[in-house]
């Protein structure tokens, strides 16, 4: 009798690495003369939905531009890395996934998928979702920071590592740089990297993406202040916030904000931490880069990676790359 491949989740992020995290995130940022909130800190629950409505928001083109890319090419992106493992950074609902397993699986090479993110209730749900559909597919998803733990994932088969939806843009430059060679020390000779990037466009699309007519994207960024209330006891009024959007054109990257309507004192009780806002204060609350390909190359190359091939979709607001080890 077959014997059928295993379904694991391997757990290197716990609540209490959860809670810590949170903890020293969140005094740094509202400590700052600038304050800040790191964007992870959105995907909770209602978080996580908030986002997938997003994703079909007609002024959201990300989504659809880099599904329109994958559905052209994932046979060429499946041949090209002739990887036997998919490993996806960051993989949420692991909706668009389907599209590299089932190229891979039609290469016949696909042997195993490990999705990795930081939400355990995510990648269980992925999980579910896909078991039916690949039984022959071993999976073993990993609940970790992709930040921190790239040395505990798995380093089973020719691994294609998978970093969608242009995540990397919410990385500062040097976060970045250090990010990209973490993940070039972690890969083998054998293995390939899988990035998508969105592209610099007209600033008024790159705005209307992040600040949606129906409002969907002002709750999203609102959330992450019900995060902080819920887990560290404060008590942000999230609707005296203002969503803001911004295309800074030097940095080429969009920034979303928070903008306090009125003058506010905010607690977080479990940090014994005050932090007053004036009228018009700005929390940052996320960066989402844009590139071009002639500079993502550079970043790519810096990190040691080769550009082995780069495509966009028809209208070119999106961009997959893939590259190999030097």
């Amino acid at each position: 009798m077959t014997t059928r491949p295993s379904v694991a989740v391997e757990r290197h992020l716990t609540s209490d690495d959860f809670a810590r995290t949170l903890a020293a995130d969140v005094r740094r940022g509202l400590t700052r003369r600038a304050k800040t909130l790191p964007p992870k800190y959105f995907y909770d629950t209602r978080g996580s939905e908030l986002f997938e409505r997003i994703t079909r928001l007609p002024e959201y083109y990300p989504t659809r531009a880099e599904r329109a890319i994958l559905t052209a090419h994932a046979d060429d992106i499946a041949k090209l890395s002739g990887a036997d493992t998919l490993v996806e950074l960051g993989s949420g609902s692991s909706e668009k996934t389907r599209l590299l397993l089932d190229s891979m699986r039609a290469t016949g090479t696909l042997r195993r998928y490990v999705p990795v993110d930081v939400s355990d209730g995510a990648l269980l749900g992925a999980l579910k979702a896909l078991r039916d559909d690949y039984p022959d597919v071993e999976m073993r998803g990993v609940v970790a920071d992709v930040e921190r733990h790239l040395h505990l994932l798995p380093r089973t088969g020719n691994r294609l590592v998978a970093l969608l939806g242009g995540t990397i843009g919410n990385l500062t430059p040097g976060k970045r740089r250090r990010f990209l060679s973490a993940v070039r020390a972690n890969l083998a000779s054998s293995d390939a990297l899988l990035l998508g990037t969105d592209l610099v466009k007209d600033p008024r699309r790159l705005v209307a993406a992040y600040n949606d007519t129906a409002g969907v994207t002002a709750e999203f960024n609102r959330n992450v202040l019900r995060v902080v209330n819920r887990h560290l006891h404060a008590d942000f009024a999230p609707h005296a916030f203002a969503h803001v959007a911004v295309w800074d054109p030097n940095r080429e990257w969009i920034e979303m904000r928070l903008r306090s309507i009125l003058p506010q004192t905010v607690h977080v009780r479990d940090l014994d931490l005050v932090v007053d806002f004036g009228t018009g204060e700005e929390l940052r609350t996320e960066i989402s880069a844009k590139f071009r390909q002639e500079s993502l190359e550079a970043e790519l190359a810096a990190a040691g990676f080769t550009l082995a091939a780069c495509w966009t979709d028809p209208a070119g607001d999106f961009a997959l790359s893939l590259s190999t080890v030097r």
